[in-house]
């Protein structure tokens, strides 16, 4: 849709650029809720990153030994046959060297401090503020390898 007679603001990157922000970062993102996935996932591609969805723990896990290696994992904390907690703390016990951010419903303090626990580095809540999680990912790839 185009909006005649309203600027760009100058801080916003044109459509082209959008795309080459990623970098080659691939994330793993694990949610059960099907219009979520979708919709993160899409948001993360228009982002510029290589995006591998996933519905469940298993496949989440699945996922982790495949190559090229995931970069980031954002994953929900309730999943129906686990639970996120399980997925980064199997991905840390074969050491992966990955960002992991948790999404969730799950926001009191105790929840954070469990998802820290658990080794995610971040704990977003649902819905999750967007510029925030873009601020977190362009971060990592800043990372050396």
């Amino acid at each position: 849709m185009t909006f005649s007679g309203v600027a760009r603001p100058n801080n916003r990157p044109l459509p082209n650029q959008i795309a080459s922000q990623g970098a080659d970062m691939r994330i793993l993102v694990v949610e059960d809720q099907q219009d979520t996935r979708q919709v993160l996932t899409g948001l993360l591609r228009r982002w510029g990153y290589d995006v591998f969805p996933a519905e469940s723990l298993k496949s989440g896990m699945d996922r982790l030994e495949t190559e090229p290696p995931i970069d980031v994992i954002l994953s929900d904390i309730g999943l129906p046959d686990g639970t996120g907690y399980a997925l980064v703390s199997e991905a840390r016990r074969r050491g992966k060297r990955v960002l992991a951010i948790a999404l969730s419903g799950y926001a009191y303090p105790g929840d954070v401090r469990i998802a820290k626990l658990a080794g995610f580095d971040h704990h977003l809540s649902k819905p999750c503020d967007c510029h925030y999680l873009r601020t977190i990912l362009q971060d990592r790839a800043s990372w050396t390898t």
